[in-house]
């Protein structure tokens, strides 16, 4: 059972404002039809964007105008926050051969346009089965791959060949010029088009017969062609990498989608993986699951492995290499593992394929999901989360599951708060724990320079000791790097925030974001409505994390007794905002 449930998301690992923009099709530009419910950080707004005439009441006071303003200035931190990062994003066969694939290429026209590079893998086999089904022939499954005979290879290869010819066609036509006339001379924006490369970035070798069984024409990745690819997105193409890898002997191999996308993520470094599935995931009260640590993440997958062979599969390949720690409750990889991510990453880029031929971390090419088992759905988005986590062992920081089927879902995911899939995130909160008694000489080391400035107020080392339960750390090899703490008084909901310390050489780097996020989180798992803080010198950080200026009145009155008035500090505080992203491994649903 997890034993907390996380309050918000760090989708973006930047700013998250505190609004959501929640409606289908809001960012589709269809704001007279869309009805959308936003809380901003400190006040609760609802916006209604104007309805069909006659829809009357409220909906109809609101400028749409207005609507897109708020958006707009909502979204800006992602947006310059994502600038220039590299996403690779696996979309699921289903989700090309449906009917909302242009608009998933529409919007990730839109963010490439925003300075983002994309790696696009399109999923085939849906098409496959149709082309074999059409012919006669009936598609043959083992475990996660496909047994690929010469009737299946020349259905893949006119699969792939087609979807890339229609990706690229989708992504020709650039911007409509209708949007644009009236913003000066047409000729100037007929460059804004998408250029798309594709080519032969991906080396397989054959999976060729395992267990007995003959998988003919099927592939294993051998070889990501990375300077190739990175050369391309230089040149601000958008990359498509098909599942059509090429052997040493010249052979054209069918290699599984996921694989491709999870080794080309690792490969690559990217700062993200993007899945666009055909549904959601949801917890026991129907409700869309935000976000997932690494930790939550692999103890489900743990929970299901009896009854799925991929989330056998993953346990298997994660534990023969020593990073179990993780259903022990605790996530420190260690040296030997990062090293050996560091080593197999450099293959991929040098062209010498993966650790004894067989893989990562001596396993599988990537992470292969497919066959009966996904095609069922009988254990939902099980597969996908599966990859999700092994890519976040790998070093990939956040992964994202969207639902391709929702219009817009991949700008809500972007662009908004709590987004509009499930985000697994490998590093949000990596060495953040309770603090024991052995902790307290470094809290000392940290907290003693900002006492002597007066910043902080002076506690004796037996303060600090009885204060000690309240107090939660992040370590590192070794080290406590950053320190905070979170006083609760459960009679008023509320919860006063103390003691946010980062060490001097890791200031500058995030850790007193992640810390506050963190005891935010644990103050919403603890049914807390609102955060409080007394500050002399550090109030410009705090307000810009949404605490607002407040009278000695709206402090508790068991604290209000204790506060040393000549310090004169000033009183922030917070209204925390529940969000629904909690998951227990026993009540897990899938849609």
């Amino acid at each position: 059972m997890v034993t907390w449930a996380p309050g918000g998301r760090l989708a973006g690992e930047v700013l998250r404002p505190a609004a959501r923009a929640a409606a289908n099709g809001f960012l589709s530009g269809r704001l007279r039809r869309v009805a959308v419910t936003r809380r901003w950080r400190g006040t609760g707004v609802r916006c209604c964007a104007v309805g069909n005439s006659g829809s009357g009441g409220a909906a109809a006071a609101v400028d749409p105008g207005e609507e897109f303003v708020g958006f707009f200035r909502e979204a800006w931190p992602y947006i310059r926050g994502h600038r220039g990062s590299t996403f690779v994003v696996v979309i699921s066969s289903e989700v090309v051969s449906g009917p909302h694939f242009d608009r998933v290429l529409q919007d990730i026209s839109l963010l490439h346009g925003l300075g983002i590079k994309f790696v696009l893998v399109p999923g085939t086999h849906v098409q496959i089965d149709k082309l074999l089904s059409e012919r006669g022939k009936k598609a043959k499954y083992v475990g996660q791959y496909r047994i690929t005979d010469s009737d299946s290879l020349e259905a893949a290869m006119e699969a792939a060949g087609r979807i890339r010819l229609t990706i690229e066609a989708k992504l020709s036509p650039g911007p409509p010029m209708l949007n644009l006339r009236r913003h000066g001379v047409i000729g100037r924006w007929h460059g804004l088009v998408d250029n798309v490369a594709s080519g032969n970035f991906l080396g397989a070798k054959r999976r060729g017969v395992v267990n007995g069984i003959d998988y003919g024409f099927t592939g294993e990745v051998k070889k990501i062609d990375v300077s190739r690819i990175r050369e391309r997105l230089d040149s601000d193409s958008i990359v498509v990498v098909s599942n059509m890898g090429y052997s040493s002997s010249g052979e054209v191999l069918n290699c599984n989608t996921y694989e491709v996308a999870t080794a080309c993520a690792l490969a690559m470094e990217a700062d993200k993986l993007v899945c666009i599935v055909d549904g959601q995931i949801f917890d026991e009260h129907g409700r869309v699951i935000h976000f997932m640590s690494i930790k939550e993440a692999d103890l489900l997958i743990r929970k299901r492995a009896k009854q799925s062979d991929i989330a056998a599969n993953y346990v298997k390949v994660v534990d023969e290499e020593g990073i179990n720690s993780l259903h022990k409750g605790v996530y420190k990889p260690s040296m030997s593992v990062r090293a050996l991510v560091n080593g197999y990453a450099a293959s991929f880029q040098n062209g010498l394929g993966f650790n004894n031929g067989n893989g990562i971390y001596s396993g599988e090419q990537g992470f292969a999901i497919g066959g009966e088992e996904r095609l069922s759905r009988s254990n939902g988005y099980l597969s996908e989360l599966a990859a999700a986590a092994y890519v976040c062992h790998g070093g990939v920081q956040r992964v994202h599951i969207i639902d391709g089927t929702v219009d817009g879902s991949l700008l809500l995911e972007l662009f908004t708060r709590d987004g509009a899939g499930t985000m697994i995130a490998r590093d949000v909160y990596e060495g953040t724990r309770m603090a024991t008694a052995e902790d307290l000489p470094g809290i000392r080391k940290i907290i003693q320079p900002l006492e002597d400035s007066g910043i902080l107020v002076r506690r004796t080392d037996t303060e600090l000791l009885e204060a000690l339960n309240s107090f939660y750390v992040v370590e590192r090899d070794g080290s406590i790097i950053a320190c905070a703490a979170l006083f609760l008084f459960p009679e008023e909901k509320s919860g006063e925030v103390a003691a946010i310390a980062v060490s001097e050489e890791c200031r500058g780097r995030g850790q007193g974001d992640k810390l506050l996020d963190y005891v935010e989180k644990m103050a919403l798992s603890l049914g807390l409505e609102k955060l409080f803080l007394l500050t002399t010198r550090t109030a410009d950080w705090f307000v810009r994390r949404g605490f607002s200026e407040c009278s000695i009145n709206y402090i508790p009155e068991q604290r209000r007794k204790r506060i040393n008035l000549s310090r004169g500090s000033k009183y922030y505080i917070k209204q925390l905002q529940p969000k629904h992203g909690g998951v227990t491994t026993n009540n897990f649903a899938i849609r």
